[in-house]
């Protein structure tokens, strides 16, 4: 985890490790995102398809629970 100040106009540094291990480079874009009261900084990708793939666990399925609750619908 690492600390950043803001600096007068709102902007922050991004510490050199960090920007060479996901390859930020001056004027490439970085995606802010807020959710849960939480900020995100998201490098940029190549491929975001790619790049999500897996990212969410596999169990439990959502399908599968969807389905099952639909059985139970119907079955009454």
């Amino acid at each position: 985890m690492y600390t950043l100040k803001t600096l007068s106009k709102g902007q922050i540094v991004i510490p050199a490790e960090i920007r060479k291990k996901y390859k930020i480079e001056p004027g490439k874009e970085v995606l802010l995102m807020e959710y849960g009261g939480m900020l995100y900084l998201v490098p940029p990708v190549e491929d975001a398809v790619e790049s999500a793939c897996g990212i969410l666990p596999s169990k439990p399925s959502l399908a599968d629970i969807l389905l099952r609750e639909r059985k139970g619908e119907f079955a009454s």
